[in-house]
């Protein structure tokens, strides 16, 4: 079954993941060869800067944003010694200009496909949608790292990076109208993990146990987004992923999501409300 043939309006919803984010142009690579362009984009964190430069180039997104990714270093979104204040470590010129090299337009609604950026309001740790508007600080709101890079301040609300509770925002795509949703999600997170302790480092205990909550986060909501509408999770086909400051990998990213997505598309079959996704995406339980 083509993309294309799932219920209309089609949302596409791009999860976080930092440097990582290189195989959402893979799963765009994938998409757009099936001739597939969504009617809403609702993207987190890296997802919202992958997702708004998909809306604002909707007929050649994957060859944009394989510029972007292949010419990216870790620098130019961490760049040492721009302290911003106490609030990060970072400050987020980095980001800045890397949103501004997308060419991308000034207000969200000015984009060619609906396009959402979540963030997360640091007041109440409410899901914080951001639809409309001056699209640079929802980009930024979105990525904001909480004392990574500073948290943005909009419409009187902070806002930090809305993957602390929207890390795949298929609750937010389906809010907002979708009638069958796509996700892309990606890193450890996306996959079964292995059942084992890790070693007693801290560094190691605190990545585990990191990895377990954003898993435990996306099953649920993927769970029950699936209730009400056809949710299909696009594979990756990555068995080991780099570490999330590892630029060197990205072209390898792209072409395994491209492969992997695309021969799951071709055998897709969808049949009403449910959860589509790969074999290898699934646990033991699951199987």
């Amino acid at each position: 079954m083509s993309p294309i043939s799932l219920p209309r309006p089609v949302a596409v919803a791009v999860g976080g993941g930092g440097v990582l984010g290189a195989a959402h142009v893979g799963a765009g690579y994938a998409l757009e060869r099936r001739g597939f362009i969504p009617d809403l984009i609702v993207g987190t964190s890296v997802g919202a800067l992958t997702g708004a430069i998909a809306a604002a180039h909707p007929d050649d997104a994957a060859p944009w944003l394989e510029r972007v990714w292949t010419g990216l270093r870790r620098r130019d979104v961490f760049p040492f010694g721009y302290l911003s204040s106490r609030a990060s470590v970072f400050a987020d010129r980095g980001l800045r200009r890397l949103i501004a090299g997308a060419a991308l337009p000034p207000l969200i609604e000015q984009l060619p496909i609906p396009f959402t950026a979540v963030a997360m309001d640091l007041a109440d740790g409410a899901v914080a949608p951001l639809d409309r508007g001056d699209l640079v600080s929802a980009l930024l709101a979105s990525a904001a790292i909480p004392g990574v890079l500073p948290p943005v301040v909009r419409d009187g609300r902070t806002l930090v990076d809305g993957g602390v509770v929207a890390y795949v925002p298929v609750l937010a795509a389906w809010q907002a109208g979708a009638a069958s949703v796509l996700a892309l999600s990606i890193g450890p997170e996306s996959g079964p993990l292995p059942a084992a302790v890790p070693r007693r480092r801290a560094g190691a205990i605190a990545a585990r146990a990191g990895t377990l909550m954003f898993r435990h986060q996306i099953e649920r909501d993927l769970r029950e987004v699936s209730r009400h509408i056809p949710t299909v999770v696009l594979p990756t086909g990555i068995e080991t992923w780099p570490a999330p400051w590892d630029l060197g990998q990205t072209r390898r990213l792209i072409s395994s999501t491209a492969a992997a997505a695309g021969r799951f598309l071709d055998e897709l079959d969808i049949d009403g409300p449910g959860l589509y996704r790969a074999e290898e995406q699934l646990s033991e339980v699951e199987r």
